[in-house]
Protein backbone atom coordinates (compact mmCIF):
# COMPACT_ATOMS: atom_id res chain seq x y z
CA UNK A 1 0.00 0.00 0.00
CA UNK A 2 1.04 3.41 -0.34
CA UNK A 3 2.05 6.16 2.26
CA UNK A 4 -1.37 8.13 1.32
CA UNK A 5 -3.33 5.03 2.12
CA UNK A 6 -2.41 4.24 5.53
CA UNK A 7 -3.98 5.49 9.28
CA UNK A 8 -0.42 5.81 10.79
CA UNK A 9 2.45 6.63 8.71
CA UNK A 10 6.51 7.00 8.56
CA UNK A 11 6.95 8.86 5.38
CA UNK A 12 10.95 8.85 4.59
CA UNK A 13 11.94 9.23 8.04
CA UNK A 14 15.91 8.34 8.89
CA UNK A 15 15.64 7.39 12.42
CA UNK A 16 18.86 7.36 14.73
CA UNK A 17 19.91 6.97 18.03
CA UNK A 18 22.93 9.66 18.61
CA UNK A 19 25.38 9.22 15.93
CA UNK A 20 23.90 5.49 15.21
CA UNK A 21 21.79 5.00 12.36
CA UNK A 22 18.48 2.83 12.41
CA UNK A 23 16.76 3.68 9.42
CA UNK A 24 17.15 5.83 6.63
CA UNK A 25 14.50 6.92 3.80
CA UNK A 26 12.40 4.51 5.98
CA UNK A 27 8.29 4.64 4.67
CA UNK A 28 5.59 2.08 6.44
CA UNK A 29 2.29 2.62 6.17
CA UNK A 30 -0.39 1.43 9.09
CA UNK A 31 -3.68 -0.09 7.50
CA UNK A 32 -6.59 1.56 9.27
CA UNK A 33 -8.37 -1.13 11.23
CA UNK A 34 -5.74 -3.72 10.71
CA UNK A 35 -3.77 -5.48 12.92
CA UNK A 36 -0.27 -4.73 11.74
CA UNK A 37 2.60 -6.88 13.30
CA UNK A 38 6.12 -6.10 12.84
CA UNK A 39 8.83 -8.99 12.56
CA UNK A 40 12.30 -8.69 12.00
CA UNK A 41 15.44 -9.61 13.59
CA UNK A 42 17.37 -8.20 16.68
CA UNK A 43 18.42 -4.52 15.96
CA UNK A 44 16.53 -4.24 12.64
CA UNK A 45 14.54 -1.00 13.57
CA UNK A 46 11.48 -2.90 15.06
CA UNK A 47 10.98 -1.31 18.33
CA UNK A 48 12.65 2.07 16.70
CA UNK A 49 10.03 2.12 14.36
CA UNK A 50 7.28 2.29 17.10
CA UNK A 51 8.86 4.78 18.95
CA UNK A 52 8.86 7.09 16.31
CA UNK A 53 4.89 6.37 15.60
CA UNK A 54 4.32 7.11 19.25
CA UNK A 55 6.22 10.45 19.22
CA UNK A 56 9.03 9.02 21.85
CA UNK A 57 12.01 9.32 19.10
CA UNK A 58 12.20 12.46 16.38
CA UNK A 59 13.03 11.42 13.23
CA UNK A 60 15.94 13.29 12.07
CA UNK A 61 14.66 13.27 8.57
CA UNK A 62 10.89 13.30 6.84
CA UNK A 63 7.65 13.08 8.82
CA UNK A 64 4.66 10.90 10.63
CA UNK A 65 1.18 11.32 10.27
CA UNK A 66 -1.43 10.53 12.27
CA UNK A 67 -5.16 10.27 9.86
CA UNK A 68 -2.78 12.49 7.45
CA UNK A 69 -2.26 15.15 10.38
CA UNK A 70 2.10 15.74 11.40
CA UNK A 71 2.27 13.97 14.74
CA UNK A 72 5.13 16.52 15.87
CA UNK A 73 2.42 19.12 15.74
CA UNK A 74 -0.34 17.53 17.93
CA UNK A 75 -0.84 18.18 21.28
CA UNK A 76 0.11 15.74 24.03
CA UNK A 77 -3.62 15.17 25.49
CA UNK A 78 -5.06 15.24 21.89
CA UNK A 79 -2.65 12.73 20.78
CA UNK A 80 -3.42 11.11 24.12
CA UNK A 81 -6.94 10.59 23.09
CA UNK A 82 -5.88 9.13 19.59
CA UNK A 83 -3.11 6.66 20.12
CA UNK A 84 -2.10 4.50 23.08
CA UNK A 85 0.88 2.67 23.47
CA UNK A 86 1.73 -0.54 25.38
CA UNK A 87 5.30 -0.64 26.50
CA UNK A 88 7.89 -3.25 26.23
CA UNK A 89 8.28 -2.78 29.58
CA UNK A 90 5.91 -0.55 32.31
CA UNK A 91 6.65 -0.43 35.92
CA UNK A 92 3.63 0.83 38.59
CA UNK A 93 3.65 2.84 40.64
CA UNK A 94 4.46 1.33 44.41
CA UNK A 95 0.69 0.14 46.53
CA UNK A 96 -1.29 1.33 43.25
CA UNK A 97 -4.01 -1.18 43.06
CA UNK A 98 -5.30 -2.56 39.60
CA UNK A 99 -8.68 -0.29 39.61
CA UNK A 100 -6.82 2.62 39.71
CA UNK A 101 -3.87 2.10 37.39
CA UNK A 102 -6.23 1.54 34.79
CA UNK A 103 -8.17 4.83 35.75
CA UNK A 104 -5.29 6.59 34.86
CA UNK A 105 -6.21 5.43 30.95
CA UNK A 106 -8.57 8.44 31.76
CA UNK A 107 -5.81 11.04 32.36
CA UNK A 108 -6.56 12.15 28.67
CA UNK A 109 -10.09 12.70 28.70
CA UNK A 110 -9.55 15.23 31.89
CA UNK A 111 -9.62 18.74 32.16
CA UNK A 112 -10.15 21.77 34.41
CA UNK A 113 -13.78 21.59 32.95
CA UNK A 114 -14.22 17.77 32.67
CA UNK A 115 -13.53 15.71 36.65
CA UNK A 116 -14.28 12.15 36.80
CA UNK A 117 -17.16 10.89 35.73
CA UNK A 118 -19.62 8.12 35.87
CA UNK A 119 -18.65 7.38 31.92
CA UNK A 120 -15.03 7.48 33.33
CA UNK A 121 -16.14 4.67 35.63
CA UNK A 122 -18.58 2.92 33.09
CA UNK A 123 -15.00 2.89 30.88
CA UNK A 124 -13.19 1.77 33.16
CA UNK A 125 -15.45 -1.21 34.49
CA UNK A 126 -15.46 -2.06 30.21
CA UNK A 127 -12.00 -2.27 30.21
CA UNK A 128 -10.93 -4.37 32.81
CA UNK A 129 -13.81 -7.15 31.66
CA UNK A 130 -12.40 -7.03 28.32
CA UNK A 131 -8.82 -7.90 29.55
CA UNK A 132 -10.62 -10.06 32.76
CA UNK A 133 -9.10 -8.31 35.15
CA UNK A 134 -11.80 -7.30 37.33
CA UNK A 135 -11.76 -9.90 39.67
CA UNK A 136 -7.86 -8.37 40.36
CA UNK A 137 -9.55 -4.64 41.10
CA UNK A 138 -8.58 -4.15 44.25
CA UNK A 139 -5.34 -6.18 44.44
CA UNK A 140 -1.80 -4.44 44.39
CA UNK A 141 -0.29 -4.71 41.03
CA UNK A 142 3.26 -5.32 41.93
CA UNK A 143 1.81 -9.03 43.45
CA UNK A 144 0.51 -10.49 40.57
CA UNK A 145 1.85 -12.62 37.93
CA UNK A 146 3.40 -11.64 34.90
CA UNK A 147 0.46 -12.71 32.49
CA UNK A 148 -1.86 -10.99 34.53
CA UNK A 149 0.18 -7.32 35.31
CA UNK A 150 0.39 -7.44 31.47
CA UNK A 151 -3.41 -7.79 31.32
CA UNK A 152 -3.81 -4.45 33.64
CA UNK A 153 -1.67 -2.51 31.23
CA UNK A 154 -3.73 -3.37 28.17
CA UNK A 155 -6.75 -2.86 30.38
CA UNK A 156 -5.27 0.77 30.97
CA UNK A 157 -4.83 1.31 27.32
CA UNK A 158 -8.16 0.51 26.48
CA UNK A 159 -9.43 2.56 29.02
CA UNK A 160 -7.51 5.67 27.10
CA UNK A 161 -10.04 4.89 24.27
CA UNK A 162 -8.15 5.51 21.11
CA UNK A 163 -8.85 4.34 18.37
CA UNK A 164 -5.20 3.07 17.51
CA UNK A 165 -2.65 1.14 20.09
CA UNK A 166 0.89 0.02 19.80
CA UNK A 167 2.08 -3.21 21.51
CA UNK A 168 6.14 -3.05 21.69
CA UNK A 169 6.60 -6.70 22.28
CA UNK A 170 3.48 -7.19 24.42
CA UNK A 171 4.71 -10.73 25.09
CA UNK A 172 8.07 -10.30 26.41
CA UNK A 173 9.01 -12.23 30.20
CA UNK A 174 5.24 -14.71 29.36
CA UNK A 175 5.48 -17.88 29.24
CA UNK A 176 3.65 -19.52 26.17
CA UNK A 177 -0.09 -20.36 27.38
CA UNK A 178 0.42 -16.40 28.92
CA UNK A 179 1.92 -15.10 25.66
CA UNK A 180 -1.32 -16.49 23.73
CA UNK A 181 -3.53 -15.33 26.40
CA UNK A 182 -2.39 -11.81 25.27
CA UNK A 183 -2.29 -12.28 22.12
CA UNK A 184 -5.62 -13.74 21.51
CA UNK A 185 -6.76 -10.78 23.64
CA UNK A 186 -5.52 -8.28 21.56
CA UNK A 187 -6.91 -10.06 18.31
CA UNK A 188 -10.38 -9.96 20.10
CA UNK A 189 -10.09 -6.36 20.43
CA UNK A 190 -9.40 -5.60 17.15
CA UNK A 191 -12.34 -8.00 15.71
CA UNK A 192 -14.82 -6.52 17.67
CA UNK A 193 -14.17 -3.41 18.40
CA UNK A 194 -12.60 -2.42 15.22
CA UNK A 195 -9.04 -0.69 16.50
CA UNK A 196 -6.26 -0.55 14.61
CA UNK A 197 -3.43 -2.27 16.75
CA UNK A 198 0.40 -2.44 15.88
CA UNK A 199 2.46 -4.75 17.25
CA UNK A 200 6.22 -5.55 17.61
CA UNK A 201 6.42 -9.48 17.75
CA UNK A 202 9.82 -11.53 17.83
CA UNK A 203 7.65 -14.83 17.14
CA UNK A 204 7.53 -14.95 13.63
CA UNK A 205 4.84 -17.87 13.54
CA UNK A 206 2.66 -16.04 16.21
CA UNK A 207 3.07 -12.71 14.06
CA UNK A 208 1.93 -14.53 11.23
CA UNK A 209 -1.10 -16.53 13.23
CA UNK A 210 -2.79 -12.99 14.51
CA UNK A 211 -1.73 -10.31 11.95
CA UNK A 212 -3.76 -9.01 9.30
CA UNK A 213 -1.05 -6.90 7.78
CA UNK A 214 2.62 -8.28 8.29
CA UNK A 215 6.09 -5.71 7.75
CA UNK A 216 9.09 -7.65 7.87
CA UNK A 217 12.13 -4.97 8.31
CA UNK A 218 15.68 -6.06 7.85
CA UNK A 219 18.66 -3.49 8.31
CA UNK A 220 16.14 -0.60 9.08
CA UNK A 221 14.42 -1.33 5.50
CA UNK A 222 10.85 -2.96 4.54
CA UNK A 223 11.58 -6.28 2.85
CA UNK A 224 7.89 -7.24 2.19
CA UNK A 225 4.82 -6.35 3.74
CA UNK A 226 0.99 -7.82 2.90
CA UNK A 227 -1.36 -10.68 4.19
CA UNK A 228 0.91 -13.01 6.09
CA UNK A 229 -0.35 -15.82 3.84
CA UNK A 230 1.20 -14.00 0.59
CA UNK A 231 4.06 -13.19 1.92
CA UNK A 232 5.47 -15.64 4.49
CA UNK A 233 7.75 -17.89 2.38
CA UNK A 234 10.86 -19.69 2.89
CA UNK A 235 12.66 -17.58 0.93
CA UNK A 236 11.13 -14.41 2.54
CA UNK A 237 12.15 -15.91 6.12
CA UNK A 238 16.09 -16.63 4.86
CA UNK A 239 16.24 -13.40 3.47
CA UNK A 240 15.02 -11.61 6.84
CA UNK A 241 16.53 -14.15 9.55
CA UNK A 242 19.21 -16.12 7.39
CA UNK A 243 17.48 -19.45 8.45
CA UNK A 244 16.78 -22.01 5.86
CA UNK A 245 13.05 -23.41 6.57
CA UNK A 246 10.36 -24.83 5.44
CA UNK A 247 6.50 -23.25 5.35
CA UNK A 248 3.65 -25.53 5.91
CA UNK A 249 0.12 -24.29 6.76
CA UNK A 250 -0.89 -24.19 10.15
CA UNK A 251 -2.87 -27.25 11.44
CA UNK A 252 -5.68 -25.04 13.05
CA UNK A 253 -5.50 -21.73 11.29
CA UNK A 254 -4.31 -22.82 8.24
CA UNK A 255 -1.85 -19.28 8.73
CA UNK A 256 1.97 -19.80 7.51
CA UNK A 257 3.45 -22.23 10.15
CA UNK A 258 7.71 -21.70 10.06
CA UNK A 259 9.78 -24.87 10.46
CA UNK A 260 13.35 -24.51 10.48
CA UNK A 261 15.63 -27.29 8.71
CA UNK A 262 17.02 -29.71 10.58
CA UNK A 263 21.04 -29.35 10.91
CA UNK A 264 21.96 -31.86 8.94
CA UNK A 265 19.94 -30.55 6.19
CA UNK A 266 20.46 -26.51 6.18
Amino acid sequence: MTAAEGRLVADRVTLRYGDRPIASELTVAVPDRSFTVVVGPNACGKSTLLRAFARLLKPSAGRVLLDGEQIAALPAKQLARRLGLLPQSSTAPDAITVADLVARGRYPHQGLLRQWSAEDRRIVSESMTATDVEALADRFVDELSGGQRQRVWLAMALAQQTPLLLLDEPTTFLDLAHQVEVLDLCARLHREQGRTLVAVLHDLNQAARYATHLIALRDGAVVAEGPPGEIVTAELVERVFDLPCQVIADPQTGTPLVVPLAPGRR
